[in-house]
């Protein structure tokens, strides 16, 4: 992104501030957060928390790299300036940029403490993965940058927002319109019924005639397999996990 390996952003003729390829950043946002939300499923679905590990400190790594030295050397946004290659620069501000992942820095110092270092499993670590996921997905989904619109209430004078929200104000209606509004609720109600309907259902069991069905023994390997581990029971996520795990 520049020639200078300590910078944040690139020094572009016609832009009076350091800026970014928004494009390149919200590919690498939606790559990191692929890995994020595998990673997240696997810990709390399976209570493997070995990929959080690794992505924990892989996500510190880039991270590191884009805030103190270039965003240029950050593996993920390397990889996404070339999926997006073939498109056209959307130039953006770069310290509302940094200031947003100065946040998305402190919450992976939080989770390399509480998972890499200590193996602290509870509700802090679904808060804080959470959270980091909402930044992730707002920011390669939609194109919101919830941590730009952090550095906005203190910077008044920020220059360049991903979308152009700083220089200008939607037209009238360019939302929708009332009636639009109410197709969602109405949607959502819909579906509720059709849930709450299917729930009533109940699997269809033959039933055999004078036939006495005995309970198979219990497997040893099976009964070890269904122990619930300890994390999950002081997550509250007893049930959940034998549910997932296709356990009575």
């Amino acid at each position: 992104m520049s020639k200078s390996i300590f910078q944040s952003g690139q020094q572009i003729p016609g832009y009076n501030i350091p800026v970014l390829n928004e494009r390149a950043v919200r590919a690498s946002a939606g790559i990191l957060f692929l890995f994020a939300i595998v990673a997240f499923m696997n810990a709390w679905l399976v209570g493997d928390f070995q990929p959080t590990r690794i992505f924990v400190i892989a996500f510190l790594i880039d991270f590191t790299l884009r805030i103190f030295i270039n965003p240029g050397y950050a593996p993920s946004l390397i990889l996404g300036q070339w999926i997006v290659r073939k498109q056209q620069p959307e130039y953006v501000g770069a310290p509302q940029k940094r200031f947003a992942w100065t946040i998305g820095f402190v919450l992976a110092l939080t989770m390399l403490y509480l998972v890499v270092f200590n193996n602290v499993i509870g509700p802090i670590n679904l808060v804080v993965c959470s959270l980091c996921l909402l930044l992730l997905f707002f920011e390669s989904v939609f194109g919101i940058c919830l941590g730009c619109m952090v550095y906005r209430l203190f910077n008044d004078k920020a220059e360049l927002c991903p979308g152009g929200v700083c220089e200008s104000k939607p037209d009238p209606g360019a939302g929708g319109n009332l009636s639009q509004g109410l197709i969602v609720p109405v949607f959502l109600l819909v579906l509720g019924f059709i849930a709450n309907g299917l729930a009533d259902r109940k699997p269809i069991v033959a039933e055999h005639a004078n036939e006495t069905v005995q309970a198979s023994p219990v497997n040893p390997a099976e009964a070890e397999r269904c122990k619930v581990p300890e994390f999950a029971k002081a997550m509250g996520h007893e049930e959940k996990w034998k549910l997932h795990n296709n356990c009575k």
